[in-house]
This record gives structure tokens, sequence and C-alpha cells, in this order.
């Protein structure tokens, strides 16, 4: 596992860096310095020389392995280097099916605070309008849902069945709760929310660690194993969604979802900064625009619990970080229920 990492991988990771940055040919293990390996689905390192040298680091991340990919590795490897390419994605020095090594981006995830900062916001809403003016010729015609309930589904039953005999009774009686999540009147549930609008191609999973704000002040997005068409709501939504979240806490499992931050007039000022690199008719077209996606993107942030919750139970069984997935993708998944029955009536 990830969180044992011996000294044998960590040299495989930097035999395969120096391989990837012809400058490197001359630096040695002892002289460089190793990230804490970071991520959920896959896991990346940071790896920076100690000296001064062009590149001064890179940064690996680990694809062997992966079983909850959105897009065949074919797909996913064609559609990073068309990101890379348009300056979205960090520029990629090496991919295999093992691992890719990207250059390194010099500066900070964003927190949840940030979200909130309107010059920040301002730069987000850009990055997202220049990514969903891309169409990437690898992607399936089938939308991020289609492909989710598909392929994650059959995930979710597998862990299921397998947290029944091997989780703590506690989380056991929360694994019964979530046997629905994979089913197909779920997945209707989960088309209902979706918008009447065609589907361009997304990010998918824009929550504020996945943006990061650079050195200069610029912010790129990151991650994009989920990248596929949907609907731009979702990627409006996904940016409040884990600002709900409060962990630290002094009883297990040490989070919880609590009450929104996020307002209608903080998805307006991200719609409206959106908009602005749109040309309209009108004021009143974009107005109208306006109005619909902001109405669009308060629907699809349940759809965000739905795929936070399907995205963490592969990972109950073998976690790559401290956190009780059950319970997160329980209150998730509960939180989904309970709005789409406010929203659409019982079920």
């Amino acid at each position: 596992m990830i969180a044992s990492m011996n000294t044998t991988t960590i040299a495989e990771v930097f035999d395969r860096c120096r391989a990837a940055v012809p400058t490197w040919t001359g630096v040695s293990i002892d002289d460089v310095d190793f990230d804490a390996p970071k991520g959920f689905s896959s896991f990346t390192i940071g790896v920076r020389v100690q000296y001064p040298i062009d590149p001064p680091a890179v940064l690996y991340r680990h694809l062997a392995g992966k079983d909850n990919a959105i897009l065949d590795p074919g797909a996913e490897k064609s559609t990073f280097l068309l990101l890379g390419d348009a300056g979205i994605a960090a520029r990629c020095l090496h991919y295999d099916e093992t691992c890719r090594i990207e250059e390194f981006f010099a500066g900070r995830s964003l927190t949840a605070d940030d979200v909130f900062d309107a010059s920040i916001r301002r730069k987000i809403a850009a990055e997202l309008y220049r990514l969903h003016q891309l169409d990437p010729p690898d992607v399936p015609d089938r939308t991020f849902f289609e492909l989710l309930h598909e392929q994650w589904g059959a995930l979710a039953r597998e862990v299921l069945r397998e947290a029944e005999t091997t989780l703590p009774a506690d989380e056991r009686a929360l694994a019964a709760d979530l046997a629905r999540i994979h089913h197909d009147d779920t997945f209707d549930m989960v088309r209902r929310c979706l918008p009447d609008r065609p589907p361009v191609f997304c990010h998918n999973d824009t929550y504020h660690g996945n943006v990061f704000l650079l050195d200069d002040g610029s912010v790129r997005l990151l991650d994009f194993e989920f990248s596929c068409r949907n609907h731009i709501a979702f990627d409006f939504a996904n940016l409040f969604a884990e600002t709900v979240m409060e962990h630290g806490l002094a009883e297990p499992p040490h989070f919880r979802i609590a009450e929104p931050r996020f307002t209608d007039a903080d998805i307006t000022a991200l719609v409206g900064d959106y908009l602005d690199h749109a040309e309209f008719s009108s004021e009143a077209a974009r107005a109208a625009e306006q109005r619909q996606l902001v109405a669009e993107t308060r629907r699809a942030i349940m759809l965000s619990d739905y795929m936070y919750a399907m995205a963490a139970l592969p990972l109950a069984l073998a976690p790559i970080q401290t956190i009780r997935f059950i319970p997160y993708a329980h209150q998730r998944f509960t939180k989904f229920l309970r709005t789409w029955r406010s929203e659409f009536g019982t079920r």
C-alpha cells in the first residue's frame, strides 16, 4: 500500500522520473526530496531536486491498479495529452500503462475558503470555460453518469458484498443502507436531476482540492481522470460540494456534512463569471441563460453527493487515506436521497 511505500518503490519512482527528464541524467536519488504520496483512486508524488536545475521538480502519478477509471486507458491518455497541449492540464513528460510523469506546478491546492474568493472564482470560471470548449475525439458518446452507473455500480456491488464480512459491525450496518446505491431505480433518480441540454466535455471532479493556485497567481485544474461528456452545471456544483464537509471532529467518524456555506449568490456569481467568456445576442439572452444555469447547478449539487458516495466505495476496503469511506459514502448518499425527495417527492 502507498502508506507503507518502501525504499525499493521510491527508487523505482526516481528511476522512472530520471529516465523521463533528460536534464536529470546526473541526478542521484540522494539529490532529491519526495513529497508524501497523495490521492484517492490513484496517487501522486512530487519529486524535487535539491539544487538548481531545469525542471526543478516533476509530479509522478501512479496508474497501475486503478480500477475506477471512467475512460479506457487509451482514451484517458489521448485526452490528457490534448489537455496538456491546450495548456489546461500539466504538460506530460512521460506516459505508459503504469505511470504518468508531469511538469510540476509550483503553488498550492485551494482550500474550501478559497472558493468564496471573488478573484479566484473568476479564474476558475475562465478555466472551466476553456475546458468546456474542447471536444476530445476519443471520449465516448455516453455521458459521465451513464459510465459511472455501469462501471462504479459494479465496483459498489462488490465492495458492499465483501463489507458484510470484513467491516466492523457499525460499518456493516451503514453498508446495508448503501445497498441500493448501484440499483437501476437509483440511476433513474439521478437521470431526473440532469439538465435538458446537450452535454459537453467536463472535468467532473472540480472540488477545491483539484484546483491549483500557482505561485504566479494563475489557476489550473488538476486530476482529469473522471473527465468525459457531461452537463456544465455539474462542474459548477462540484466546486461547492466539498465546502460542506467539516473534518477533525472529536467523535467518530471525525467528519460530517454541515449546513451549506454557499448561497444562491455564490452560485450566481460563478455562473456570471463563466458567462463573461461567452457571446450573446442580447443582455436578455444572457440573463435567461444565467438563470437557467443557476437553477441547473442547484439541482446538480445533489448529484455531487451521489457521485462522491459512489467514488468512496471502491476505497472502503483498501483505502489509501485514513478517512473511513463507508461512513463518508453513507453520509453523502443519505443527503442525496433526502434532497431528492425534497425536490421530487417520496419514492
